[in-house]
């Protein structure tokens, strides 16, 4: 059993640098036009800054995770952050974009090794009974890095510089490796001494580079974008069947064929964040072109989600400890789904009140749905897994990301084409924004039917 201050210093550890990669997406997001101009980057320069990381933070988090399962979960997260400090400080002395673009790539790979190894190691240290709590008060570090990621990093910015951003991880990212190297003792390691598959970590991580990529490609190029996919499933198959066969495998499919809870609990996750992720680029879109509020006046009328997220994730998380994880998330699915579909009826004179309710309404059920459903995901496997189960949740997360943009981005390429966002145009952007919201919502009511079926235990 471990300690109160080892588990208080874990708990630091991994909410800190769970805040610290969402932060860093929204806030580098928010700091890209700014960049750009810097740089004189092109269009595919400026939507590589944020890509380079997105993606190969999705290709390495399973691998990591099997890695630290073998070798150590504190060091891997020791390794890691300190990548990820060193990169961000390559990046805010980048003299060019693909400079930066390089500094992003390597960023993505220190977050592989830190997120999905922070919550292996809360796991590993708290019992059972506890794991809720602080998986809550780990996921609301999160929703806190996404609320805040915008206004400081837009802050930061205006008054100081879009380098000074990519500067701000440097002192947390040292403190973050203070604490863990010197006050953290202990190594957990559940698979130490079992060898790991290069060959099957490769394929992994093209399959999700073509399975990402691919959607993202499909707003804009649908022929090239669906290749891409067709090709990541192809690879989807390799993988699956040479995973089987191989004694130590980088993500063991048993996991999903003969563990219920772990499968489920995976494809609910998927579900819910593919139909809840664009729901901030919809509304920003809706707000400020059909409402006709600025930048800064509709960011804070969609404050109130990621706020409620940050504010009932531990009560979620202390609830799911009580109470068994398949009626919490459930629940949280149902709400989000009722969230969702009330947006269908979204009209140009809808009552700014309305939204602000239904955005509330949307965080609290996605608060009851994603901390007990990664309780439940991290309690269905042993304790060689937690690493790789860890890094399972996050490239869930990412690949539900993708798709929830991919499908936005596609029902505007149908409904508005090549046309410009203008007031004669903004009669189709209503109808593709309220398209997106019917597909969203049909999809999360699917994902009520994936969460009750994972099962009490």
């Amino acid at each position: 059993m471990e300690t109160g201050n080892a588990k208080r210093i874990a708990l630091l550890a991994a909410a800190l640098s769970s805040f610290l990669a969402p932060f860093m997406i929204s806030a580098v997001n928010i700091a890209i036009p700014t960049i750009a101009a810097r740089f004189h980057a092109s269009a595919v320069e400026v939507s590589w800054f944020a890509t380079a990381y997105l993606l190969t933070m999705s290709m390495f988090l399973v691998p990591f995770g099997r890695i630290a399962d073998i070798h150590g979960r504190k060091r891997i997260f020791i390794y890691g952050m300190f990548v990820y400090t060193s990169s961000s400080l390559f990046a805010a002395f980048s003299v060019s974009a693909s400079m930066l673009i390089a500094a992003r790539v390597v960023e993505g790979i220190g977050a592989a090794m830190t997120v999905g190894t922070g919550v292996a190691i809360l796991t590993s240290v708290y019992p059972p009974q506890e794991r809720g709590r602080v998986l809550g008060i780990n996921v609301a570090a999160v929703y806190l890095g996404l609320s805040f990621g915008p206004f400081i990093g837009g802050f930061i910015t205006d008054y100081l510089g879009w380098r000074e951003v990519f500067l701000l991880n440097v002192p947390l990212g040292a403190l973050i490796m203070a604490l863990v190297i010197w006050k953290l003792k202990g190594e957990w390691a559940g698979a130490r001494g079992e060898k790991f598959d290069l060959a099957g970590a490769a394929v992994y991580s093209v399959m999700l580079v073509l399975i990402i990529y691919g959607l993202s490609l499909l707003g804009e190029d649908a022929a090239a974008g669906a290749a891409l996919v067709a090709a990541g499933a192809l690879a989807v198959v390799m993988f699956a069947r040479r995973e089987a066969r191989v004694k130590h495998p980088v993500l063991d499919i048993s996991l999903f064929r003969h563990n219920t809870i772990f499968a489920f609990s995976n494809i609910a996750a998927l579900i819910n964040y593919s139909a809840t992720f664009a729901v901030t680029f919809l509304l920003s879109l809706y707000l400020q072109y059909i409402k006709g509020y600025g930048p800064f006046a509709a960011g804070l009328i969609l404050v109130p989600q990621p706020l409620a997220m940050t504010v009932l994730s531990p009560f979620a998380g202390r609830l799911s400890d009580r109470i068994p994880p398949l009626y919490v998330a459930s629940a949280g699915m149902a709400l989000t789904t009722i969230s969702l579909f009330s947006f269908i009826f979204l009209r140009e004179g809808t009552a700014l009140a309305l939204i602000v309710a239904d955005l509330v309404l949307l965080g609290v059920g996605f608060a009851l749905f994603s901390s007990p459903n990664t309780n439940a995901i991290m309690s269905a496997v042993g304790k060689r897994f937690y690493g790789v189960a860890a890094g399972t949740v996050g490239t869930m997360r990412t690949i539900g990301q993708s798709v929830s943009m991919g499908v936005a981005l596609s029902i505007f390429a149908v409904i508005l084409g090549n046309r410009q966002i203008a007031v004669v145009t903004y009669p189709l952007l209503l109808k593709s924004v309220r398209i997106s919201f019917i597909v969203f919502s049909a999809a999360c009511f699917a994902g009520i039917f994936a969460s009750l079926a994972r099962g009490k235990e």
